[in-house]
């Protein structure tokens, strides 16, 4: 069995960068014993600005429902897509 490195401890991000930058990984790290599919629940996913038309009494609507439940019109927006898109994946 392999014998691996251990991992010094770094002062900050950018010390970390720059020993990963010289350092190989599997001196270090067993990767075989990695999971395989992590999740990282607390990460915010990347958002990308569109630009999106609608009709101007749908755009009504949508504010009109998103201010009955106290949320902004955007927010139902992406709840919305989010849901039907989830809806037609689990059809297809």
């Amino acid at each position: 069995m392999k014998k691996f490195k251990k991992i010094p401890k770094f002062k900050n991000e950018n010390e970390e960068r720059e020993f990963w930058a010289t350092h190989d990984s599997t001196e270090y790290v067993d990767w075989s014993k990695a999971v395989k599919n992590p999740v990282f629940p607390n990460l915010k996913p990347s958002t990308e600005t569109i630009s999106l038309r609608l009709p101007k009494y749908l755009l009504a609507r949508l504010k009109e429902l998103a201010n009955s439940k106290d949320v902004p019109y955007q927010s139902l927006l992406k709840i919305f897509l989010s849901e039907r898109i989830d809806k037609e994946i689990q059809t297809a």
